[in-house]
């Protein structure tokens, strides 16, 4: 059986849009990485959308440079939870906390210049489910994939609001709590991206997704 060699940028439709994410995607099938960049001295909304051999932060960030926090958002508390690579020892504070397609997080790089994170493993496929919390919660799309959240199918509702993190700052996206629409500029997103979604109501994120019918 011959072995088929994909590049997942074209194979999902990856579009370019203004970010501080940066992406570089190959894969053999179903199994590739993510390069991921990390903005200097600076925060950058990070997702993990591959499933690794290991998915904790202490193994998907051992790149990051020494100093560096990691802060996932618990929806149910309604605060932040962070773990950093020690400034001298460089081994992280929380080794089992994880970071999972379809959640999203803050990272807060230490390094002057921009640094490169690479994510290794299987693209989820077949049945998916990401249950999106009534309020705030940082999500993002479970498939290595760039699109407007319509098309990943993010399921919004009338109130909804999505905050894109971008060079340093928000951008909003209020669904009209009329006629149900974004706005005129819809939000996109890249790989490996998370987003901030304030929900109305809590929702399931579902799609059917085969690399191979895409």
């Amino acid at each position: 059986m011959r072995t088929k060699t994909l590049y997942l940028s074209a194979l999902l439709g990856a579009v370019s849009i203004a970010t501080s994410v940066a992406q570089t995607v190959y894969s053999v099938n179903a199994v590739g990485y993510v390069n991921v960049q990390l903005a200097a001295n600076g925060y950058t909304m990070v997702a993990n959308p591959l499933v690794a051999e290991t998915n904790t932060i202490a193994v998907l960030f051992d790149a990051a440079v020494n100093g560096t926090v990691v802060y996932k958002f618990d929806a149910a508390a309604g605060a932040y939870v962070s773990t950093s690579k020690n400034k001298i020892t460089g081994k992280w504070g929380n080794t089992t906390m994880t970071l999972l397609p379809g959640e999203g997080a803050f990272v807060k790089n230490a390094a002057a210049t921009n640094v490169t994170i690479t994510f290794v493993g299987e693209v989820m496929q077949g049945s998916l489910t990401n249950t999106l919390p009534a309020g705030y919660s940082i999500a993002s799309s479970q498939v290595p994939q760039a699109d407007t959240l319509d098309n990943l199918g993010f399921p919004k509702e009338k109130g909804d609001v999505v905050y894109r993190f971008v060079n340093g700052s928000y951008v909003t996206y209020a669904v009209n709590k009329i006629t149900g629409n974004w706005p005129a500029v819809p939000p996109s997103v890249a790989v490996a991206e998370a987003f901030f979604v304030k929900k109305v109501a809590q929702k399931d994120w579902t799609r059917s997704f085969n690399v191979n019918s895409q």
